[in-house]
Parts: C-alpha cells; sequence; structure tokens
C-alpha cells in the first residue's frame, strides 16, 4: 500500500466540544465573553503594574509577565475556535495547525516556569527577607525570564521538528477543539515513538521538576514560618502567598484534571470539556485572584480605572 506523505495535507479537521449545531451559538455566546474577560482582565493587570510605581518590584515583574502569558495562552486557542464557529467550518491549515501546538507548548510551558519562578521569589521574601533585594535583583528576574524563554523556545522546537517528520492521512479528524500536540501523535498515520518518547521526557523536565521546586519553596517557607513566634508575622509573611498558591493550585489542579481525564476516559467531549478548564478557566480567573486577594493591586488598579480620584 502506498503511504500517503504528509506534504499532502492541506488541512485538518478540528471536531471541536460538540457536533451539534443548535449548540454553536450558545458555545460562541460562551466563549467570546470569557476571551475578552481573560485578555481584559490580565490586560488591566499588566497596565496597573507598570503604571504604579509602588509595584516595580520582583513579585510583580514576576505577575506582569505571567498575565501576558495568559493573555497569548488563550490567544492561542480560543479566537480559531469562535472563528471555526461563526464560519460553521472545522477546519485549520496544516501549517496553522503546526503553529498552533507550537505557540500552545511554548504558553503552557511559561505558565509553568514562571509560576516556579514566583514560588521561588516568596521563598527568598520570606525565608532570606534581608538579602531580598540583593539576590532578586533586576538583573537576576530578566535573566530567569529570559532562560525560561529559551528553554522553552527550544523545546517547542523540537516537538514541531519531530512532528514535521510525521505522516497524516487526508481529512484527519483531531478529537479537539484546537491542535493539541498529545492528540496530533494519536491522529498520525505513522510511527510516533521518538515523538512520544520526547514528549514523555519534557513533561519530566518541564512539568515535574518545576512543580517540585515549588513544592521545595513552599516546604521551606511553611518551615521558617513555624520558627516565628508572632502570629501576627506568621499572617502577613503567609499572606503574600495566598494569591500565588490559588493560582498554583488552579494551573496544577486543571492540568491534572485533563491528564486523568484522557488517561481514565477515551471521550473527546469530556477530554475537551477539561481542556477548557486548563486553557481559558484557569487565565481568566487569574486576574481577579490577585486583584481580589491583593491590597496593592488593587489600589493600583483603583488609581488606573479612576485617576482623577487618585489624584484628589
Amino acid at each position: 500500500m502506498e503511504t500517503e506523505n504528509h506534504t499532502e495535507v492541506s488541512e485538518f479537521l478540528l471536531r471541536g466540544l460538540s457536533d451539534d449545531p443548535k449548540l454553536q451559538p450558545l458555545l460562541y455566546g460562551v466563549f467570546l465573553p470569557m476571551y475578552l474577560f481573560t485578555v481584559l482582565g490580565n490586560l488591566l493587570i499588566i497596565l496597573a503594574i507598570s503604571s504604579d510605581s509602588h509595584l516595580h518590584t520582583p513579585m510583580y515583574f514576576f505577575l506582569a509577565n505571567l498575565s501576558l502569558v495568559d493573555i497569548s495562552f488563550t490567544s492561542t486557542t480560543i479566537p480559531k475556535m469562535l472563528v471555526n464557529i461563526q464560519a460553521q467550518s472545522k477546519t485549520i491549515s496544516y501549517i496553522g495547525c503546526h503553529i498552533q501546538v507550537y505557540f500552545f507548548t511554548i504558553f503552557a510551558g511559561m505558565d509553568n516556569f514562571l509560576l516556579t519562578v514566583m514560588a521561588y521569589d516568596r521563598y527568598v521574601a520570606i525565608c532570606h527577607p534581608l538579602y531580598y533585594m540583593v539576590i532578586m535583583n533586576p538583573h537576576f528576574c530578566g535573566f530567569l525570564v529570559l532562560m525560561s524563554w529559551l528553554i522553552i523556545f527550544w523545546f517547542s522546537l523540537i516537538h514541531i521538528l519531530l512532528m514535521r517528520q510525521l505522516t497524516f492521512c487526508i481529512d484527519t479528524e483531531i478529537p479537539h477543539f484546537f491542535c493539541e500536540l498529545a492528540q496530533m501523535l494519536r491522529v498520525a498515520c505513522s510511527d510516533t515513538l521518538i515523538n512520544n518518547i520526547f514528549l514523555y521526557v519534557a513533561t519530566a523536565l518541564l512539568g515535574v521538576f518545576p512543580l517540585t521546586g515549588i513544592l521545595f519553596s513552599y516546604s521551606q517557607i511553611v518551615s521558617s514560618l513555624m520558627r516565628m513566634s508572632s502570629a501576627g508575622g506568621k499572617y502577613k509573611a503567609f499572606s503574600t502567598c495566598g494569591s500565588h498558591l490559588s493560582v498554583v493550585s488552579l494551573f496544577y489542579g486543571t492540568g491534572l484534571g485533563v491528564y486523568l481525564s484522557s488517561a481514565v476516559t477515551h471521550s473527546s467531549v469530556q477530554n475537551s470539556v477539561a481542556s477548557v478548564m486548563y486553557t481559558v478557566v484557569a487565565p481568566m480567573l487569574n486576574p481577579f485572584i490577585y486583584s481580589l486577594r491583593n491590597k496593592d493591586m488593587k489600589g493600583a488598579l483603583r488609581r488606573l480605572l479612576n485617576p482623577a480620584a487618585s489624584c484628589g
């Protein structure tokens, strides 16, 4: 039998969240506001931090980067889904699918790295407060973010180069609402052993190690707090970690939900719904978590949205 070359494939079909035509307007009406809230909320966080000199600290520098990544993360998948719903189409081009996989991998990995760096920042602030500004100086903070971008850039590029070697059959349907790497490997018509090995290695390095770093940082924080004699001091120190812990729980909790959903069930609908929590809901809630639980952020947002009142 003659094998079809992957270069002959010009497009893929995205199954989406539902095949029911009656549900498409509802899905559009739900996801468009969610996407706009995500972009607006995270954009306000970035503007508030950049416009308020009191927030020009390492913690808020990383938070601004996280908000930028969350905007990009959601923008990788949702706009295409909305366009397909509006156009009543399920297609995505071969190149467009590879671009989506590439940037989705980059921004998911950057979310992971930034949450780890933010945990390290809290560790230094609480466990080594006298050396905080010395250790977390602007050059070192910039270096941490730059290294995170470089590492995830090369891992994502290798994923794409390996995927380019795969053969896909004509009219291949991806059982998802976007081109997700694991799903692409499942629908490939050629051997994916090397791709899967690299996927497992990358998941271990970019997932397990950062999570281990977060757990280690918080174990040291808890140990340091236990040695404090003042209850007020304990509360004040740990309150600065509350928002970060909430975001970490949301990010890894939804990510774990996606993994367990794909492992336990083979239903594409359930897998896609679980992925919505990871790709849409988590980035949308992050700005609310940081603004509602943080007095400084609430003050900066108030001054940004109502500059006349802040001058008065």
